[in-house]
């Protein structure tokens, strides 16, 4: 299996695919051994990346062939990066080679569903499309050949997932600052529409909010001898005093595939933010857990993944162990001693929010002028529509009565009057009719 399942599956590393979802493991207290081999098959995490699944299918039918999965496991990272391995696809089965084909097909026909509906969101929107940013999520594979699967498009697929997954937690380090200046600018809005009074009171009770949030218990620097023998303790039911790295690092390794992954090192922090967050408290926000959650797994894998392949070995977990920081570590700064954006970034934030808002006033502005343009267009259409009508209608009338006058006797003259008595005016003309027929009537003495 692939050896790695960092956010979810980092193909960076194409280590283990399939894992277990970590959680602390109950121990009896007079025997410790590792766990047994569940025969449950494996869960997949999201990795988060839009072409998620086609990517673990495809793993998964590589897998499935003897020869590429032998090579697989004799390649280390940098010839997998480096595109060697996808080269070994020509040597897969006929059967997983048709297999890929059908799994590109059906990953093109999605983009290309998914490409439409963004442009008809976009175009009914009034936006201007994008069409670059639409193009990036074909870099995965070779869209130009939509058909079959070929050695470019698992290179493709592997630098993509690389890069894509390198990138996510910075990603999501944006989003979630983004999260914290829009919750704080609402705040500060609300807070204009309070009177004086009101507007005290709110403030009180935030400065309360956060003075509840701070009061917590200590934090353990995550990874540190503290940290993780109070995960001993409380999760495993072990005596601290009998703590040993290694027997705790076999198990938590909850797949035993030899490796802590992303999941598994988030797994053990669990104790530690349920000290600062509780979702039954109004202080408390889950977002916030989350993004500290982030924060102390990105800390431990800084510290111990020494060939930053995203994941932690036994070997290196053993030398981490060895170290003075493990047993003597600084003291960890939770989110509230560490804001994730400055006053000025706020202020550039408010200011962009801002222009958007008078952006879209604008071109709010701008649509009620055409339709009202529009529907002085519309009138003007229907009046002269009505007109046309009439004048239609005005000479089916005449045409009628032509047929039905009587007809010339010789020596009689014809009756002018009927006609005249019918005749109506032309829409927009003041001109009796009679006048401009009656030199058609013959005229006797």
């Amino acid at each position: 299996m692939w050896r790695n399942l960092s956010v979810a599956v980092c193909l960076s590393a194409l280590c283990l695919w399939g894992h277990l979802e970590a959680v602390p493991v109950a121990v009896d207290k007079t025997r410790v051994s590792p766990p047994s081999e569940n025969l449950e098959p494996p869960r997949s995490v999201d990795t988060g990346l839009h072409y998620d699944r086609y990517l673990r299918e495809v793993i998964d039918f590589l897998e499935k062939d003897a020869h590429f999965k032998e090579k697989l496991h004799n390649s280390d990272i940098q010839d997998i990066k480096q595109g060697k391995l996808a080269k070994e696809l020509d040597f897969v089965s006929h059967h997983v080679r048709t297999k890929l084909d059908e799994l590109k097909r059906q990953e093109v026909n999605r983009l290309r569903t998914l490409i439409k509906a963004k442009q008809d969101i976009a175009r009914g929107k009034g936006m201007t499309v994008d069409h670059q940013a639409l193009l990036k999520q074909f870099e995965h594979l070779n869209h130009m050949n939509p058909h079959t699967f070929e050695v470019e498009d698992l290179d493709r697929l592997i630098k993509s997932a690389s890069h894509d997954l390198e990138n996510f937690d910075k990603e999501q380090h944006e989003e979630f600052k983004r999260y914290e200046m829009m919750k704080e600018h609402e705040r500060r809005e609300r807070l204009k529409t309070l009177d004086e009074e009101a507007r005290q009171k709110e403030e009180a009770h935030y400065e309360e909010m956060k003075k509840k949030h701070a009061d917590h218990p200590k934090i353990n620097h995550p990874g540190s001898q503290d940290q993780l023998k109070e995960v001993w303790e409380e999760a495993d039911g072990l005596d601290p005093d009998d703590f040993e790295p290694k027997t705790f690092f076999n198990l938590h390794d909850t797949n035993g595939d030899g490796y802590f992954d992303e999941q598994e090192l988030e797994a053990l922090f669990t104790k530690e933010l349920e000290k600062l967050y509780d979702p039954k408290r109004e202080e408390d926000d889950m977002v916030e857990m989350e993004e500290e959650r982030l924060r102390m797994r990105e800390h431990v894998m800084n510290e111990v993944d020494t060939n930053k392949d995203r994941l932690v070995s036994l070997e290196e977990f053993m030398i981490a162990t060895k170290r003075k920081e493990f047993v003597e570590p600084d003291t960890w700064e939770t989110l509230e001693q560490n804001p994730v954006y400055t006053e000025e970034e706020m202020r550039e934030f408010e200011e962009r929010l801002a222009q958007e808002d008078k952006d879209l006033k604008q071109k709010t502005d701008d649509l009620q002028k055409q339709r009202e343009e529009l529907e002085r267009q519309q009138q003007q259409l229907n009046s002269q529509k009505l007109e046309l009508q009439q004048a239609v209608e005005y000479m089916g009338r005449l045409k009628a009565q032509k047929t039905e006058l009587p007809a010339v006797d010789k020596g009689n003259s014809v009756p002018v009057a009927p006609i005249n008595e019918a005749v109506e005016l032309l829409p927009g003309n003041t001109q009796p009719l009679h006048q401009v027929y009656n030199q058609d009537v013959p005229k006797h003495s």
